[in-house]
């Protein structure tokens, strides 16, 4: 699937420099920054999402107690 993305011109000045002096394309150095930060930006995200659901109530919250009692784990 081809994106497009619009860079600042001192980061598209370096991932060139990069490319040029590594032998390797822009879209190589791209695609493993992506892949080396997609995991860190979906947990930030989407717990910021569910955090936010949390605090207008629409998502429900247990105490670790009734979670606890619920697995069986007090007996």
């Amino acid at each position: 699937m081809a994106t497009s993305i619009r860079l600042p011109d001192e980061i598209e000045n370096r991932l060139e420099f990069l490319a040029r002096q590594t032998g390797r394309t822009k879209a190589f150095y791209i695609r493993e920054m992506i892949m080396d930060k997609i995991d860190d930006m979906e947990d930030y995200y989407l717990a910021a999402s569910i955090l936010e659901n949390v605090r207008k109530g629409k998502e429900a919250t247990f105490t670790s107690q009734k979670v606890r009692k619920d697995l069986g784990l007090d007996d």
